[in-house]
């Protein structure tokens, strides 16, 4: 009787125990939270501050000429005819200034009007640039300022000590009034006198490249962009945060004081389970391992497991697992299911691979009614699985898109990866974009559901057929090789840029080559380069471009052999640890045809 009210009292000790341990931990959660509240208020404005900031700065660089636009616009404020707030869908006089600098200069393209370009113009000319310039940035900057929710949004131009402040430019929201007067708008050329502390701020955004500071329920943030002529040129924000830290204050208590309650009561149903579920079946346990001990009849001792049940302590236990011989029963059986387990994953493997390599064009020739091109490609992935893929297909009947691309990573994770991308990609280019639009437009349709940080690199190229016009865009891939007629293998140094799925809103450039009819492009992923032998080694990419000029004349079947005999003898009887996948494109012409 004394031994069962002490096994009892251990239950109950472990309960108590539990129970103080989680309100501790919820009162330590609480306290902190709570004054972590102004931190994550801090943090959440920063963050969104300087997107805004890079966002404004970024779209004023967009032109090449900016430096000569900003000290335009703060030299010549007072004769500049500004057209704020513009409807591009209706008529405007931006338009139609546009349209006569396109009749005067009709080989410049506008928005990348280079300084030289600019001030090869008249002074008129240069004059409405600049005016059609700042009814451009403005109507982007409105933009800005209604999606990311900014109170208010401005550019000025200052400098030491920092005492004045000239507005260079201020989003609107729909419908606001442009002036000088309490809530209105400052237009272009406004000057103010400004605080101490807005002094200070002006300051170290140009030491520190930003500064943000609490000034009561609003937040002030400057991000330095340039200095000009002497001007130190600024973006200003403002925030107003009131709603923002009651929203945080409010979540964090209410999300405390809940996690606390949850807590309490997951720890109640923990212990019921742990002495229902452990602390029972492990006296059981005890109790038949020594009924083992004895009788030696594992048959019996597990139908004694299966029913009985009774009250026990863990320590017990310990003396008596050792001896448990009902493992021994269970070896085999436990043998033949991981077996079977083995065999079925297998079969998914190989399932997953076919439904894989069935995503890909396999069927060779690809396009046997068009004879101004030949094309081949293949893929070896290094597990059953692969994360390379390739595709070509036909974007209309004059535009042939070609893409590989390499996924971060093997196995199934990079496969469905691969599989997604390759459905994003494959979508974007059918809608007849560009290359540098489809890889922006896919990098940012990646990036939204990329919650396992997953990246790609791509090759994309799109070649006209009537003409070998190549447009190509290249998103952190290895470079191509390009055969011109006659001749052979080069590597080709396109314009890089970056992966796929690492960040929203990255630009792409693109890069123009004509292939002459009898030319040949090659690309391929890093499998290739960088298949190593046992010694170490990388085949690299000398070793490829001599591969490939062995017979630079083959047909692009023959090509891809040639490669990958010389992978196999260069690499033996080392392991692939990477996908190798390859396609080669040999432009015949229209005029062959």
């Amino acid at each position: 009787m004394i031994k069962e009210l002490k096994k009892r009292g251990i239950i109950m000790q472990v309960t108590v125990l539990f129970l103080i341990g989680t309100l501790v931990i919820g009162l330590l959660t609480f306290f902190s939270e709570r004054s972590l509240a102004k931190n994550e208020v801090k943090f959440r404005v920063e963050k969104l501050a300087h997107n805004t900031a890079e966002e404004v700065t970024l779209s004023m660089k967009e032109y090449p000429a900016y430096q000569w636009l900003v000290k335009y616009w703060y030299d010549h404020y007072e004769d500049m005819d500004v057209e704020y707030d513009a409807d591009f869908t209706q008529g405007t006089k931006t338009e139609e200034k546009c349209r006569i600098l396109g009749e005067a200069y009709p080989t410049f393209t506008l928005k990348y009007a280079t300084e030289e370009e600019i001030t090869s113009m008249s002074e008129e000319h240069q004059k409405l640039y600049a005016e059609i310039v700042y009814s451009w940035y403005i109507t982007r900057i409105d933009d800005i300022k209604r999606t990311y929710g900014v109170d208010y949004l401005f550019g000025v131009m200052t400098q030491d000590p920092y005492t004045d402040q000239f507005f260079l430019f201020s989003a609107a929201d729909e419908g606001a009034v442009r002036g000088t007067n309490y809530e209105e708008v400052y237009p272009l050329g406004v000057q103010v006198t400004v605080s101490e502390s807005q002094q200070y701020a002006m300051q170290n955004a140009e030491l520190n490249l930003n500064h943000l500071a609490a000034a009561g329920n609003y937040m002030d943030y400057y991000s330095y962009v340039d200095t000009i002529d002497g001007h130190t040129l600024l973006i200003g924000l403002t925030f107003n945060i009131e709603d923002m830290a009651a929203e945080v204050k409010n979540s964090t208590v209410s999300g405390t004081v809940g996690a606390v309650i949850f807590q309490i009561a997951l720890s109640l149903v923990c212990l019921a389970l742990i002495y229902y579920f452990v602390l029972k079946p492990l006296q059981l346990v005890q109790q038949n391992i020594r009924l083992y001990k004895e009788n030696k009849d594992s048959k019996v001792v597990g139908e004694n497991l299966s029913m009985i049940k009774a009250k026990n302590e863990i320590g017990e236990l310990s003396s008596d697992v050792t001896d448990l011989t009902i493992e021994i029963d269970n070896y085999l059986d436990e043998i033949s299911t991981i077996t079977k387990e083995r065999e079925r994953l297998g079969a998914e493997l190989e399932l997953a691979s076919s439904i894989q390599s069935s995503q890909l064009p396999n069927i060779f020739p690809a396009f046997p009614d068009k004879k101004e091109f030949d094309i081949y490609a293949t893929m070896d992935p290094a597990k059953a699985v692969g994360g390379d893929f390739y595709d070509f297909f036909m974007v209309d009947d004059d535009h042939l898109c070609m893409v590989i691309a390499d996924v971060s990573g093997k196995g199934i994770p990079a496969a469905l990866f691969m599989m997604a991308s390759k459905i994003i990609i494959g979508n974007n280019a059918m809608m007849g974009k560009s290359p540098a639009k489809i890889l922006h437009d896919a990098n940012n349709s990646i990036c939204k559901h990329n919650s396992e940080e997953m990246f790609i690199t791509v090759w994309l190229g799109i070649l006209e057929i009537s003409t070998g016009r190549l447009v190509s865009a290249n998103a952190g891939h290895e470079y191509p090789m390009v055969r011109r007629k006659d001749g052979l293998y080069e590597t080709l140094k396109d314009s890089h840029g970056f992966i796929l799925g690492g960040m929203e809103g990255v630009k792409y450039k693109e890069t123009e080559i004509f292939l002459e009819p009898g030319s040949s492009v090659f690309v391929y992923t890093d499998g290739v380069p960088e298949a190593t032998a046992s010694d170490k080694s990388m085949f690299g990419n000398d070793r490829l471009l001599k591969a490939l000029n062995q017979e630079p004349d083959a047909d692009p079947e023959g090509t891809l052999k040639n490669i990958r005999k010389a992978l196999n003898d260069f690499v033996k009887e080392a392991e692939q640890f990477d996908d190798v996948t390859m396609m080669n494109l040999l432009y015949i012409g229209p005029a062959e045809s």
